[in-house]
């Protein structure tokens, strides 16, 4: 096995959708990965936010193999005995009521905004034209399915297979004005990420959220957060919101919720659940006994490292700052616990350092071109953070060297 001959049946064989960089991994352990050369690399990308729990995690690997040996998956037209444990485990940590289980976050979105059209509907019976307006923010990312796209706040995403879902209007993040002007009776749902990933990890303010919280209760609308890759314990708390005392109607989580397999859920209140009747949604592999059982043992186990993402991340934080401080290409910190961005000054500049961090054996990630970003396991410690601050120093004092690079940044 090599990485010549891997890329070049790629090359032959797959739909060219991705870019990827030139490694090959064989395995991982903790939180390293390892390539077939045997190099060892530390993850602080982790599957862009699904190995939570590093890799090969004794208590995932031990229910992997017991539950793999009794029952992998079964349909949905027949009960298996884990679905209603985890759902009730989720309720706990949300403050909502019940879950619907699918395969990714993408399908969780797509059922979300399928829920509040239905649950509009069914408030509205009586009117000639039920709510059907949604509200999405600029700059987002919900997924690459059509109702996801269509409430995408990037032109790059959506362009190339326009024309999407209609009834989407989208406002300026963290805008409280335009919201106003565009909020009316006809909106069934505000959108929103609570920390936006794929936008450069933004954190949404807590005086629009909490306005857009105002407008939907007071029509009647329903507020949907995005926690794909920033709840489950990414900030510190279970769930972004939770930082913000507000609660949702619909939440929809999935990255790390299996440990790493396909899962993905819909987090809602009874009162829009029950709008929901036999037939009307629907997954063939969502929610199936393998993936519930691993989804069970990953809260278990995430309710003993909360508190470690929050001290370790403010942590994070608080060096980020401090490499600030010391580069004057670093034009803004931003994030919570173990969902943190090094905005950088230019697009070039980030790629550059994301191919110098990999040479060294650190894997990070850009995102919204100039935006480094960091999704480390939830059982990094701080020698680990020590380890890539130390990398991007010297990383970035030895580009700000290079007069080709200085001028790209500039320009």
């Amino acid at each position: 096995m090599s990485l010549d001959s891997v890329r070049r049946s790629e090359g032959t064989f797959l739909v060219p959708t991705y870019d990827r960089h030139k490694l090959l991994l064989k395995q991982g352990r903790g939180v390293y990965v390892e390539d077939f050369r045997g190099r060892r690399y530390l993850d602080f990308l982790s599957g862009i936010g699904v190995n939570a729990l590093g890799y090969r995690h004794p208590v995932i690997q031990k229910k992997l193999k017991a539950q793999a040996g009794r029952l992998i998956h079964i349909s949905n037209l027949f009960f298996h005995e884990y679905q209603a444990e985890l759902a009730r485990r989720l309720a706990k940590i949300s403050g909502l009521d019940r879950a619907f289980f699918c395969n990714s976050g993408t399908e969780a979105w797509e059922g979300a905004l399928k829920f509040a059209r239905a649950f509009a509907r069914a408030q509205n019976q009586r009117r000639s034209k039920s709510k059907w307006r949604i509200l999405a923010l600029d700059n987002s990312f919900h997924g690459r399915t059509f109702g996801s796209l269509a409430t995408t706040g990037q032109a790059k995403y959506r362009d190339p297979f326009a024309p999407l879902v209609p009834g989407v209007t989208f406002i300026g993040f963290n805008d409280v004005t335009d919201l106003n002007r565009q909020f009316d009776s006809n909106v069934c749902a505000i959108c929103l990420e609570t920390i936006q990933g794929e936008g450069g990890i933004r954190p949404v303010s807590p005086e629009f959220l909490r306005h857009a919280r105002i407008l939907t209760k007071r029509t009647g609308a329903l507020l949907i957060l995005d926690e794909i890759q920033c709840g489950l314990g990414r900030t510190g708390r279970y769930f972004a919101y939770q930082h913000y005392r507000v609660r949702p109607d619909i939440v929809t989580v999935a990255k790390p919720l299996a440990a790493g397999l396909p899962l993905g859920a819909i987090l809602t209140t009874s009162r829009v659940a029950k709008t929901l009747h036999p037939g009307m949604h629907g997954s063939t592999f969502g929610g199936g006994p393998l993936a519930c059982a691993v989804a069970i043992e990953f809260l278990r186990t995430l309710d003993g490292l909360i508190g470690h993402v929050r001290q370790t991340g403010d942590y994070f934080r608080r060096q980020l700052d401090w490499l600030r401080t010391k580069h004057s290409c670093i034009q803004e910190v931003r994030g919570l616990g173990f969902m943190l961005g090094l905005e950088l000054e230019s697009a070039e500049l980030a790629k550059t350092v994301v191919s110098q961090m990999l040479n060294r054996g650190l894997l990070i990630n850009r995102t919204n071109e100039n935006t480094l970003r960091f999704l480390p396991p939830y059982i990094i410690r701080r020698r680990h953070v020590d380890q890539v601050v130390r990398a991007l120093n010297t990383v970035l004092s030895q580009l700000r060297a290079q007069p080709s690079i200085a001028k790209e940044a500039k320009q």
